[in-house]
């Protein structure tokens, strides 16, 4: 059947003014869809009309999605997150010349029309019949606006995308609905408002904030003439006229919005010349997204507050409303993160462990009665590359981190407080020898341990007792400590543990109550233990890991954030004696390498069977420490091995882990 033109007949102009009044042809002709013969169309027109009276009157959507900032405790950019790169702005902060580019090369009657245009429709439906193919559309901007709602609803899902743009009657219908709707609703400034934050314009950048950002460097508010000219040239066919990948096409098209401009006196045509004799002049700025793009090995901390809001219940009581919230983004979320002690860190575990290095060592930082983490940093950098890792050692599995790490004596001042709260004292002695049979003991399940001939013995034929308490912890003897723990009870000091935050491994695995417990085989993390030693720093108090301070939504208000919940895990006595043995072993013991310069600490220091692990954990009274090097992908002895460019002869707690302590807490504090 041949094409016919419109307006050539008073029976074809009879049948689209009809259509029109239905809402089926406008639908139709807003698309640029001429249908091969306008028979058709009138048989269509009581199912067009029926499918526009059904739907619903107002157009609902979700916030558009944004990007997120994640702040620390200064104020400083760690890095910006999202699914989509979006910065929605109001009004005001949009170049006039930015909404006039836009509304004179897509809409010149916007301001004097409706939700459709008759004009444009006419005009439409006359070229593409006459060329028997869409050659021009008639869309309003506001009808755009729809559609770009119902791609920004699809998510990135590329099914649900090609769903919300297909070329199909129904989904014209909607569209025009919706916009007859919005025309009611809102203002013409804020339908173009609107526009302006949820189009696409390329180079990942939606919305003309991100992408004033991405083209310039500069905010939408600040764009000059040719570049917002360029930017709503973008606009129809964003990777056609990209100017980093097609300068010429972007400058013709750019040229093309300023003659328009122009055309109707937006600006006069000396402007427009003066803009069109300019080059494009571009200050490109790469989209940098996400936790890699973080600064000071700040990465892992960055991954981990990212984990927190898709697992804690504070901000959604289902994964799935966790996953939404994330994905919507627009969230300004500012942490414990302090910037002085992150530099201090990341500066101390780089220089003494190289990138490159077999081993691998990782640090953490809390604040004592807070619960705030301060730092967290490892030796690897955080990435995908050589010699990278998105693997956070500071943390367990469910954070984002890995299986831990034995703790060797590390431990001890928790058998120590459990003893202390259980009615020991610390000038209680053992005879200590060397080498001794385990004694017998009975875990919280009734299931008793006998040694089966399986020795504990100490790390020197020549440690031998009797010791006390303070000493026996100072000099790290195995035999002392076996004894008290049997003393104690196995149940009690894995009480005093859950007590201090180690209820599990870093696996997520129960704790294994069993008699090594007291030589740290159980696999924990720099936070644990960090957090665990902030409670002797406390006098006392145990407070829950905090990491992030306050969360604000797109909307500007605050969103509920975990707190840290504080509990009184032993009294101030136990800890403050703790604390006077720890002090011994930096002072005069394992640890004293370790010891800080003008400044009171203590710490224990943990080295494991075959040297596989070195610890060292300790305080201030304002910062409490973990650091651990090892091998996280295949343990194996540190002995031998070229650790920041030295050859270890061997590998101890206070000589290898406690250098890296103390200069990380001295350039904190």
């Amino acid at each position: 059947m041949p094409l016919l033109r419109p307006r050539r007949t008073s029976s074809t102009l009879a049948n689209v003014y009809r259509l029109l009044a239905a809402g089926a042809l406008a639908g139709l002709l807003l698309a640029g869809m001429a249908m091969p013969a306008l028979g058709v169309l009138g048989l269509s027109a009581k199912t067009a009309t029926d499918d526009f009276n059904g739907l619903p009157d107002l157009l609902t959507s979700s916030p558009l999605t944004q990007s997120s900032r994640i702040y620390d405790a200064s104020g400083g950019l760690i890095a910006t997150v999202y699914d989509r790169n979006r910065t929605v702005v109001p009004g005001d902060r949009i170049a006039p010349l930015m909404r006039k580019a836009l509304v004179d090369i897509e809409d010149s009657r916007f301001y004097r029309h409706g939700a459709i245009d008759l004009k444009s429709v006419l005009r439409a439906l006359d070229r593409n019949t006459t060329n028997g193919s869409v050659v021009q559309g008639a869309s309003t901007l506001t009808q755009q606006y729809v559609k770009n709602v119902f791609v920004e609803e699809a998510g990135n899902d590329p099914k649900a995308v090609r769903q919300a743009q297909r070329q199909t009657i129904d989904r014209k219908i909607r569209e025009l609905r919706y916009a007859i709707e919005l025309e009611k609703t809102l203002t013409k400034d804020e339908i173009l408002t609107d526009y302006l934050n949820i189009t696409y314009f390329g180079e990942q950048a939606y919305g003309v904030e991100a992408a004033a950002e991405r083209y310039f460097g500069v905010h939408a508010a600040d764009l000059s003439l040719p570049q917002a000219a360029l930017l709503a040239g973008l606009v129809r066919s964003p990777s056609s006229y990209d100017p980093i990948v097609n300068p010429h096409l972007a400058r013709q098209r750019r040229d093309t919005v300023l003659r328009k401009m122009a055309q109707y006196g937006t600006i006069t045509s000396a402007q427009a010349q003066q803009a069109m004799a300019a080059p494009v002049k571009l200050d490109p700025n790469p989209p940098r997204e996400g936790c890699i793009t973080a600064q000071q090995g700040e990465g892992f901390f960055c991954d981990y507050v990212r984990r927190i809001v898709l697992d804690d219940p504070a901000f959604g009581s289902t994964a799935a409303a966790r996953r939404a919230l994330w994905h919507r983004g627009g969230l300004q979320i500012r942490t414990t993160l302090d910037p002085r002690a992150q530099q201090a860190v990341q500066q101390s575990v780089t220089s003494h462990v190289y990138t490159t290095d077999q081993a691998a060592a990782a640090t953490t930082l809390v604040q004592p009665g807070t619960g705030r983490i301060v730092a967290m940093a490892q030796s690897r950098d955080y990435g995908t590359g050589a010699h990278e890792t998105g693997l956070n050692l500071n943390v367990g599995t469910a954070m984002g981190g890995g299986l831990g790490f034995p703790t060797g004596s590390t431990f001890k001042p928790v058998v120590a407080a459990a003893a202390l709260e259980d009615g020991a004292r610390p000038d209680l002695k053992y005879p200590s020898p060397y080498s001794m049979p385990w004694p017998d003991m009975t875990d919280c399940a009734g299931h008793g341990y006998t040694s089966g001939g399986q020795q504990v013995h100490n790390d020197s034929p020549s440690l031998v007792g009797p010791f006390a308490m303070p000493e026996a912890m100072a000099k790290s003897v195995n035999t002392y400590f076996a004894q008290l723990e049997a003393d104690t009870g196995l149940c009690k000091v894995a009480a005093m543990a859950g007590r201090l935050g180690i209820a599990r491994q870093a696996d997520g695995n129960a704790l294994q109550v069993v008699p090594s417990l007291t030589l740290g085989t159980n696999d924990l993390t720099p936070l644990d233990m960090a957090n665990a030693y902030a409670v002797f720093a406390a006098h006392g108090t145990y407070c829950t890991p905090v990491a992030v301070t306050s969360v604000t939504g797109p909307d500007g208000k605050e969103l509920a954030v975990p707190r840290a919940s504080c509990r009184q895990a032993m009294s101030s006595g136990t800890a403050d004696a703790v604390s006077a043995m720890l002090k011994g072993v930096v002072e005069d013991g394992t640890g004293k390498p370790a010891g800080l310069n003008g400044r009171a600490s203590a710490g224990k220091t943990g080295t494991t069977d075959a040297g596989k692990q070195v610890w060292f954990v300790g305080y201030t009274s304002e910062l409490s420490g973990a650091t651990v090097v090892s091998d996280p992908a295949s343990p194996q002895d540190l002995d031998g091995q070229s650790i920041g460019g030295t050859v270890i002869g061997q590998a101890f707690g206070g000589t290898l882990a406690g250098p890296i302590w103390r200069d990380a807490m001295e350039g904190a504090l």
